[in-house]
């Protein structure tokens, strides 16, 4: 079973409303074993969603229409849909006592505007449940097959995310599944990397590439997340959930063989959470002390539900006399090895941690002391080991104070793994 959806509405063209709404219903057809495999948006304009929904009926056996059910002159969905039938459009009276009890229990009239919405095309069906005054509609499309049902079918569910999700989940993927005939689970798996290139990545995992394009379950796919790293997506489809996740685990652990510590996560894990499952094992604390980044690194790692267990707090130490006064920064150039250092190791004392670490560099616009946009030192005090690292960061000052500051915690994170290695 193979199902598009085509989203409507021209905001979501011009980038005045992000398509949330196609995301959402992705996820539900993969959690029941539908594939989903486009993704459409269209504007207001009679022809060319008309045009949209033939297109994704030609290569596939259903269609969610998201959008475009309201009451007024540009919501033409229905319209769209009754051309692509062949039908009229039939007003039910049913559906205008079902409207106007809506706005009755909200103590407002209906308006002549929301007759619209009780139009249905020929053959096809207002949805039982109704959330709000626009029905869903189920629209069947082609002759029927043994079982009575159309070869291919058109829902369309209302664009307000509530209304639609709750229409999707309890009419259409019922409904879908019926059609499918056999259950069946899509689940994905997402690995979080960092330090390495997606081409890098590729390389490493050729032969993991190979062997799964001879059977197509799992597979393997790169997704690039701006400046939080490079994610490795497992996905496979069998009967049940369970049988899914079971290659998906077996994937995993031969992906994790090749990668080693290039993994710090899963899914939605961040780099500062996996930092603190590490120093939280361990049972050690952590302090900070930022310059370039101005507060980022802690501020992330405070975002890590549970980080008051480990996170003992920060110094925003930006200015020049603050390194040097409160952190006994040596005397000389503040973005350097002996600054990176002795701000790792101050603030551990200072605050009392097990673990120190530090961060100095230019951010730009310009180059400071001589040292060009883009150089950072990072700095680790943990165990009776104080040292730093010399980077060189590429882009503008937003994405060298994101990338330090994600470069910094995967430097606590390697070094903490070689400690538990070392046990």
């Amino acid at each position: 079973m193979r199902c598009e959806v085509v989203a409507v509405g021209t905001e979501l063209l011009l980038g005045q409303i992000v398509d949330t709404n196609s995301s959402w219903i992705g996820e539900r057809l993969a959690r029941a074993g539908i594939d989903c495999n486009y993704q459409t948006k269209v504007g207001d304009n009679h022809a060319r969603i008309v045009e949209c929904i033939r297109l994704a009926l030609q290569r596939n056996d259903a269609v969610i229409v998201c959008g475009g059910l309201g009451p007024t002159q540009d919501d033409i969905t229905r319209d769209a849909i009754a051309e692509v039938m062949g039908v009229e459009l039939v007003r039910h009276d049913h559906l205008i006592e079902r409207i106007r009890a809506i706005f009755g229990s909200r103590g407002r009239d209906m308006v002549d505007s929301n007759l619209r919405q009780a139009d249905v095309p020929v053959g096809a069906r207002a949805m039982d449940h109704q959330p709000g005054t626009a029905p869903g509609l189920v629209c069947p499309v082609g002759e029927p097959g043994a079982d009575g049902r159309s070869s291919k079918v058109i829902y369309a569910v209302p664009g307000v995310p509530y209304e639609m999700e709750e229409l999707v989940d309890l009419e259409v993927i019922p409904d879908l599944q019926l059609r499918a005939g056999e259950p069946a689970a899509i689940v994905s798996r997402t690995l979080r990397t960092w330090g390495l290139s997606e081409s890098g990545l590729a390389e490493l995992l050729a032969s993991r590439f190979d062997l799964l394009a001879e059977h197509a379950n799992p597979t393997l796919a790169f997704l690039a997340s701006g400046m939080e790293g490079i994610k490795v997506r497992l996905t496979a489809k069998a009967p049940t959930e369970r049988e899914a996740l079971a290659l998906i685990e077996a994937e995993e652990a031969e992906v994790r063989a090749v990668l080693g510590t290039y993994v710090f996560g899963v899914d939605d894990d961040t780099m500062e959470a996996a930092v603190g499952a590490l120093l939280e094992d361990r049972g050690l604390t952590l302090a900070v002390a930022e310059s370039m980044t101005g507060g980022l690194v802690a501020s992330r790692m405070v975002d890590v539900p549970g980080s008051s267990r480990w996170f003992k707090g920060g110094i925003v130490s930006y200015q020049s006399d603050v390194k040097f006064d409160l952190l006994e920064v040596p005397a000389g150039p503040v973005v350097s090895e002996a600054a990176a250092k002795a701000m790792a190791d101050g603030v551990r004392r200072l605050l009392g941690a097990d673990v120190g670490l530090a961060i100095t560099g230019v951010a730009g616009p310009a180059e400071q002391d001589g040292q060009p946009v883009g150089t950072v030192w990072l700095g680790i005090a943990i165990g009776e080991t104080v040292e730093a690292v010399h980077l060189r960061m590429p882009g503008d000052r937003k994405r060298i104070r994101q990338f330090g500051t994600i470069q910094l915690g995967d430097l606590a994170r390697k070094r903490l793994l070689e400690l538990t290695n070392e046990d």
